[in-house]
């Protein structure tokens, strides 16, 4: 019996099988299409590169000469003057992304998971799941090949990346609808289509108009992909009266420079409707199954992200079955973080995109508002929106463990250094010079154990939460031996005499000393602990 069968060949379930498979897990992939396939979502983000390079294919995506995109460039709201943005002002290692033929990109990433081992069957449309009649617990599923023969297949864990058909959270009753995106989108493709001046000649350009807007992505061989969004209730009758064709010239020409960027260009094909729109589940983990990607949630297409959605569900949901097997503790508790972790950074997207929907704003509002969503009270406003737009790459490529006093990776951009933050450096100096002061940790502040998503792998940790941060901080051995002394009564000097006791070097001591002030002032600025009484 298989350890994983996968319902769906797309970028989230090639990702996820491939790295269970290259773990050393049996894998079978089903996929009710044979590739190459057309599909929409041509557009990358700077967060999916680490996910590739792991993958082992960016340079095979790099020979592709797929345009790279540096940015994007949009016209929205009052102000008709298009404005820019790049993913170089925060990101130095991937200060781009790529701009993808889908049929071509997803078939480099299911090739990746045969040559990886995965059992990949096409041609396999999946119709029901195989699940336990008294715990409810789902063991397999069935499918039916494209000879009309209905076959089986059992496995410990089901992972359903089969897109926004989202065949368990359908069959489970498991989805919610967002009354706030109602739309859908008309698409097509355009040789010849004029590109945008340079630098900015391989942006996607998202342009709105009075019914909606457009996007414009440029790609390889003199092709342009190009939508509209609409509202889909306005929008369903005359679709039916007019045809898609018809409708997607008809929106186009309401806009400005999307309609003069297509004035020479051909429309190859007949344009696609998409209809099912903005969503996500009650649940996305549950026994013997987990949702990836567009199966779990889809949110609206404004800024790309669905790609980048479906590689960062992919890694921790293979890391969530990897945990499961080893340690069958982290079943239930690592099923509930990897939601966590994936409902925060879908609302990311959501949010952000629902402020540009709610009103026509200008070009700062919507940095400002961006430094909001985020929390960056100590970056500015146009990096905050950037950082927000390029999406952020799966929690645990990097690690976040509070090390020998030092800050968190999540947190460390945003306090820069001590030298930089005046309240950090006040509190550290004060610290130091008075060890008769007593930190109390704040009263939602708390210390458990539970996992933790990092560096590939969902593990056990000491956690501390507060009412800054309820998903919590991990810490290291050292600082949640350190928080653990926290309990108001003692002050910083009998704190650091019970850490260094038995210890002789005064090298040793003094090193001790100067992180332990160090991490007691961080969780000081950070709110987890909120007074040091003198």
């Amino acid at each position: 019996m298989p350890d994983a069968v996968v319902i769906g060949g797309g970028p989230g379930g090639g990702t996820a099988a491939t790295l269970l498979a290259r773990r050393g897990y049996s894998v079978v992939l089903l996929e009710r299409e044979i590739f190459p396939r057309a599909h929409v979502g041509e557009s990358l983000l700077p967060a999916s590169m680490p996910v590739l390079e792991e993958l082992g294919v960016l340079g095979q995506i790099e020979s592709e000469n797929f345009p790279k995109k540096y940015g994007a460039t949009m016209v929205w709201g009052r102000d008709d003057t298009p404005w820019s943005w790049y993913f170089r002002e925060t990101n130095r290692t991937y200060p781009y992304a790529y701009q993808v033929s889908r049929p071509r990109f997803d078939q480099i990433l299911l090739d990746n998971a045969k040559s990886s081992g995965v059992d990949v069957r096409e041609n396999c449309n999946v119709f029901e799941t195989l699940s336990d009649s008294e715990s409810g617990a789902i063991h397999g599923v069935r499918y039916r090949r494209d000879s009309g023969i209905v076959e089986s297949v059992e496995a410990d864990f089901v992972m359903d990346a089969s897109g926004q058909s989202a065949l368990l959270a359908r069959s489970m009753n498991l989805r919610t609808w967002d009354t706030f995106f109602q739309n859908l989108a008309v698409y097509g493709y355009y040789r010849g289509a004029k590109r945008l001046p340079s630098p900015d000649e391989t942006n996607i350009f998202i342009e709105s108009y009075g019914l909606g807007w457009t996007w414009t992505i440029p790609l390889k061989d003199g092709l342009a992909s190009v939508g509209a969004i609409v509202d889909s209730e306005s929008a369903q009758a005359k679709l039916a009266d007019i045809g898609p064709d018809e409708f997607l010239r008809q929106q186009i020409s309401q806009t400005t420079r999307t309609n003069d960027m297509l004035s020479d260009a051909e429309l190859t094909g007949a344009p696609r409707v998409v209809r099912d729109w903005s969503y996500t589940t009650n649940r996305m983990v549950g026994d013997g199954w987990i949702l990836l990607g567009d199966a779990a949630c889809f949110v609206d297409p404004l800024f790309s992200s669905g790609v980048h959605l479906a590689l960062m569900s992919a890694v921790m949901a293979a890391a969530y079955v990897h945990g499961a097997k080893t340690d069958p503790t982290l079943r239930v508790p690592a099923g509930q973080v990897y939601e966590q972790l994936y409902r925060k950074e879908y609302a990311h997207f959501r949010e952000l995109a629902s402020l540009f929907y709610a009103s026509n704003r200008t070009e700062e509002s919507y940095y400002w508002q961006a430094r909001r969503l985020l929390g960056d009270t100590n970056v500015g406003a146009r990096e905050s929106f950037i950082r927000a737009v390029a999406g952020q790459p799966p929690r645990g490529y990097e690690r976040s463990a509070l090390s020998r006093g030092e800050l968190p990776s999540e947190i460390s951009e945003m306090f820069a250094s001590v030298a930089s933050d005046k309240r950090l450096r006040d509190a550290t100096v004060a610290m130091g010079l008075s060890l008769n002061l007593v930190p109390r940790l704040a009263g939602e502040a708390k210390l458990e154990r539970r996992p933790i998503f990092v560096e590939g792998e969902f593990q056990w940790s000491a956690v501390l939460s507060s009412a800054t941060r309820p998903e919590g901080t991990p810490l290291s051995n050292f600082v949640a031996a350190l928080v653990n002394l926290v309990d108001g009564k003692r002050n910083i000097g009998q704190i650091l005499d019970r850490f260094t006791q038995g210890v002789e070097d005064s090298e040793q001591i003094e090193q001790a000393h100067e992180s332990m002030i160090n991490a007691i002032s961080i969780l000081y600025v950070d709110g987890a602990i909120d007074s040091l009484m003198g």
